[in-house]
This record gives structure tokens, sequence and C-alpha cells, in this order.
């Protein structure tokens, strides 16, 4: 059983007939560009002194992440990753994730950090 299935309070039933009900979670819709409220920021730690741009705040589906994620990694020519609702860019691209959004139609982005 994956961490995301658990049944819904019972543990173990003696009836043959019993259907476990399982608790699903429900993907979030997701929001339109302009409704999006990324967090831009710059990250070092416990990553050997490398650099990492982290956009944050999605709110959406997976595919949806999935894709933003792919869009701006190969707008910078870089690698990363994009799960549990951020976007792991490496290096330091701050600037240039900052106007790509802007420019693809997401208007409240900030940039945080130093």
């Amino acid at each position: 059983m994956s961490k995301n299935k658990r049944p819904e309070g019972i543990v173990y039933s003696t009836n043959t007939a019993f259907e476990y009900r399982y608790n699903t979670p429900q993907e979030a819709a997701t929001l339109p560009p302009q409704q999006q409220p990324l967090r831009i920021s710059l990250d070092r730690k416990h990553r050997g002194g490398k650099q990492v741009t982290i956009i944050t705040g999605f709110t959406g589906s997976n595919d949806d992440l999935q894709a933003l994620g792919k869009q701006l990694k190969s707008a910078c020519g870089t690698g990363g990753s994009s799960k549990d609702g951020e976007i792991i860019v490496q290096g330091d691209f701050r600037d240039k994730i900052f106007d790509l959004l802007k420019r693809t139609g997401y208007s409240q982005i900030k940039k945080s950090g130093g």
C-alpha cells in the first residue's frame, strides 16, 4: 500500500463482502498564471556549496508543475527538479526566471532572500 492511499478507520474485518474506503488526496486545480503567488529564492544549504534557484508557491496539478519546471529549466539551459509544489533550477538564475515568468503572464512574483 502506498503512502497516498490509506484505509479509513478500519484495520481488519472478517466480513468477506467488506470493501475498504481509501483516503485519496485531491489534486488542487491549477490557478491561472495571474493568480499564482510565486516566490523566487536562492539556496546554498546542504548542497555542497552549489547554488540553486527555488520557485515556491505554485498551486495546481503535478503535471502543470512539471511543465512549468521543464520550461524554466530549458530556458536556463540547466537541470533541476519539480516536486512537492516547488521547482528547483540548478544555478543562480533568479533574474532570468523572474523575467521569463513576467513574460509568460505570471504577475504575482516576488524575489525573496538576499
